[in-house]
């Protein structure tokens, strides 16, 4: 067959309870709804999964990137779930990614996130599919420059000749709208001048250099400069091919052993490690896994990753790949960071610098408190603490 789209697109469409959790009704609802629409032709094939209080939605077809047909069949299914499933049970945040009343042909900039790849399958097309909640995308900044960029922890990039002249790093400024393009390893640096700020230059794509074949794709739209104020956080999801002259499963897997600092978890206001989950629930005739929740301070933030084999569109999976006692230790790793972070409180580095906070409800507190020009106060402080001013 000819070249084939990897869509997924993520909404939270309301919790149980608070942000904690997707009600597995909702993830069988969005199920049949796929089932219909790969019954009527319009995909080829779909799997739903969770992560937190997100749904995925991902799908095979032929319509392209970007198509609207795609993208409002995904936009029917959260608007419909919202309707029938997470208001009427009272679910909380009830269709709080949906930031537009109306669809105009693509969901991007609406709310929800879309990481979309048009590709020719290879002989055998491994590919994976990661989710994270209570994060941003540029939470994937470092996991994705150690598999494409780190020879510690993609041996290939040594051993591989198809990997051995490096990788294209696609990196997006969130806040100007410009567009990066730097190899590696020749730009190395540059890349980390950029990516070291997650906030603001996420990882958008990667490629092979050597022919530009893509290898991965990261959504990166930003919730709160849609909606200029905090809606929850963004909570990225990505595909990544594997083998073949690409890192393998092994490889991309073990750049998630590390639990690395991102921002976002409890309110969107604090840094917690990424802590690499299994799900709690694989369901092949039903075509649905169900994640883990999220709860300690609603979190910390963590990631999935469902790994399948792409043939004429049909995805034959998923394998749950963090389900092993390999990154137990991880998991451990990141208890340990939660809990001695958590003892910070409110205080940063736990919570968020000035510049993130500014678009949660912090500031409608401080715009609250009363204030004294310093050089009136430093005039008769007295009078001031004495209440009579």
């Amino acid at each position: 067959m000819g070249k084939v789209t990897i869509s997924i697109i993520k909404a939270d469409i309301g919790g149980i309870p608070g942000h904690s959790w997707v009600h597995p009704k909702t993830l069988e609802f969005a199920s049949e709804r796929l089932a219909d629409a790969q019954k009527k032709g319009l995909i080829i094939d779909y799997y739903v999964f969770s992560c937190g209080d997100d749904m995925s939605l991902l799908m095979t077809h032929t319509k392209g990137e970007n198509s609207p047909d795609i993208h409002g069949l995904a936009w029917d299914i959260f608007k419909e779930a919202t309707e029938n499933i997470s208001k009427k049970l009272k679910l909380y945040g009830a269709g709080q990614d949906l930031l537009k009343d109306t669809f105009s042909g693509n969901v991007r900039g609406m709310g929800p996130q879309v990481a979309e790849m048009e590709i020719e399958e290879r002989p055998s097309e491994p590919i994976i599919v990661i989710a994270a909640d209570k994060t941003e995308p540029g939470a994937f900044n470092l996991p994705l420059f150690r598999m494409f960029a780190d020879p510690f922890t993609t041996s290939g990039l040594v051993i591989d000749p198809e990997m051995h002249e490096g990788f294209k790093f696609e990196i997006l400024d969130v806040y100007e709208g410009r567009v990066y393009l730097l190899d590696v390893p020749e730009r190395m640096y540059d890349v980390f001048a950029l990516i070291g700020t997650p906030g603001r230059y996420i990882v958008r794509r990667v490629y092979r250099k050597k022919d530009l074949l893509q290898a991965s794709v990261i959504s990166v739209e930003r919730l709160n400069l849609i909606a200029g104020k905090y809606v929850g956080k963004d909570d990225p999801v990505g595909i990544i091919r594997a083998q073949h002259g690409l890192p393998a499963v092994g490889e991309i897997l073990e750049a998630f052993a590390y639990p690395h600092l991102v921002a976002g978890w409890m309110r969107g206001s604090h840094t917690g490690p990424l802590m690499p989950c299994k799900m709690e629930k694989v369901i092949p005739e039903k075509k649905i896994a169900i994640g883990p929740k999220a709860t300690r301070f609603d979190g910390p933030p963590r990631v999935v990753a469902l790994g399948f084999v792409l043939h004429d569109g049909v995805l034959e999976g998923p394998v749950d790949l963090f389900d092993d006692p390999a990154f137990d230790y991880s998991r451990l790793i990141a208890e340990f960071v939660t809990d001695y972070i958590r003892r910070m409180g409110p205080m940063m580095p736990h919570r968020l610098p000035p510049e993130e906070m500014e678009y949660t409800t912090l500031p409608k507190v401080l715009a609250s408190l009363k204030f004294i020009p310093q050089e009136e106060y430093e005039k008769d402080r007295w009078k001031y603490l004495r209440g009579e001013a």
